[in-house]
């Protein structure tokens, strides 16, 4: 059995970036951790980990060491023009929502993936 984790990430905003991050994985706020210091979200389903968002003094300073792949076509394999397809669907949104695309990474015509920026500066993938 696996063991239950939460993923913790410093933030300016927790809150804020709470609410990017719950739009971007179909998570939902966690209730009891919604002051202005502290967010978390989960997966309604219950399958995902939690998401813990704390705010901290400093700023984001250099490259993630660790990002989140938002998996838009779920668990492979997968059908590469859909998994495109629906890649490109996400991305607006989540540009709407505030993120900002930093490149585009192709497997040869095919799209893999599109590598970006939450609200708060942290790398992300869209694949």
């Amino acid at each position: 059995m696996a063991i239950y984790w939460t993923l913790g990430c410093d933030a300016d905003d927790p809150q804020r970036i709470a609410a990017f991050w719950a739009l971007a994985l179909g998570y939902v706020k966690e209730p009891g951790f919604d002051e202005p210091d502290n967010a978390s979200i989960v997966d309604p389903a219950g399958r995902g980990p939690a998401i813990g968002f704390l705010k901290v003094p400093e700023g984001k300073s250099a490259k993630n060491r660790m990002h989140i792949d938002v998996r838009v076509a779920g668990p492979g394999p997968w059908d590469m023009v859909e998994r495109a397809r629906l890649i490109q669907q996400k991305v607006p949104e989540l540009v709407v929502a505030g993120a900002t695309v930093l490149r585009e990474e192709w497997y040869g015509d095919t799209l893999g993936h599109v590598v970006m920026q939450d609200p708060e500066g942290n790398e992300f993938c869209v694949a």
